[in-house]
């Protein structure tokens, strides 16, 4: 595990950041594109025709199912698994999104490990350095969610070209392909490390464009977060939300061309089903 001594330092003195990004004014800076408001006061996204799709650039975690994380917690502290899990998850992107407007880079494990000192300290769950590296760990152990070995088939039965354009670091990205077993199905290992700038930055998305060496409008992009649907529809990519989580959309900017609760209809949506099961 990275960084030994960053448990005992983050437990001494853990104060609230004074300025931690709102969602909605980081991607307002990050990606600085102006939308058409309807008089619903929500802004739409045009869904490009003819679609003509060459690749799929996937978030991880569409892919990955992050639940046994959550799981873990929750047997390591019974009664507030959950609250931490979404103390860490919360501060986990926070700290992408400061780190990225202050150029105070560091790669998406070590904010990870540092995401989970503030929800140890906030909660004073009793986090060792044993508990820390279990769950640090179970981020390189994620499974796939049930319906992604038939989608994925099906996109290359069809010559679809696949990859990861995640905040992950290649060797978490790696490390879960080689968990999930889904070795064989992805052309591009993209991580965000490469442009030492976290999602939804556009220097991020841009990594797909020059990595499959093809038009942005070619590439689709299958998201997690509401948020990253919102950063990759700005930045032009034809974006599939997989909302697993049923959130709420985002209350600005560009939407995503199609939003669904898994990734069954991804095939129809690259071959122009915009109108595909909701």
């Amino acid at each position: 595990m990275q960084g030994n001594g960053w448990l005992a330092n983050a437990m001494i003195s853990q104060e609230e950041p004074s300025a931690v990004l709102e969602r909605r004014e980081f991607l307002r800076l990050a990606v600085g594109t102006a939308v058409a408001v309807g008089n619903d006061g929500v802004a739409s996204a045009g869904d490009p025709e003819p679609r003509r799709i060459k690749a799929v650039a996937f978030d991880a975690f569409p892919i990955f199912d992050p639940r046994p994380i959550s799981n873990l917690a929750e047997e390591m502290f019974p009664g507030k698994g959950a609250e931490f899990s979404s103390e860490w998850k919360t501060r986990q992107f926070e700290y992408t999104w400061l780190r990225t407007l202050t150029g105070q880079y560091e790669d998406f494990w070590h904010v990870t490990q540092d995401a989970l000192g503030y929800a140890a300290a906030k909660l004073s769950v009793g986090m060792d350095q044993a508990k820390a590296e279990r769950l640090m760990a179970a981020y390189l152990k994620l499974k796939a969610w049930p319906d992604v070995v038939p989608v994925l088939r099906s996109l290359k039965d069809a010559g679809i070209r696949l990859g990861f354009l995640s905040n992950f670091t290649e060797p978490m990205l790696r490390s879960c392909i080689e968990s999930a077993g889904l070795n064989g199905f992805f052309e591009q290992i993209l991580s965000t490390d490469r442009v030492k700038a976290f999602k939804p930055d556009r220097r991020s998305y841009e990594i797909g464009v020059e990595a499959f060496r093809l038009r942005k409008e070619e590439i689709a992009f299958a998201a997690f977060a509401g948020w990253d649907a919102v950063g990759a529809a700005a930045f032009g990519y034809p974006t599939f939300w997989v909302n697993r989580t049923r959130a709420t959309p985002e209350q600005f900017g560009p939407q995503p061309n199609a939003t669904r609760t898994d990734l069954v209809d991804l095939p129809a949506f690259i071959r122009g089903g915009s109108k595909a099961r909701d």
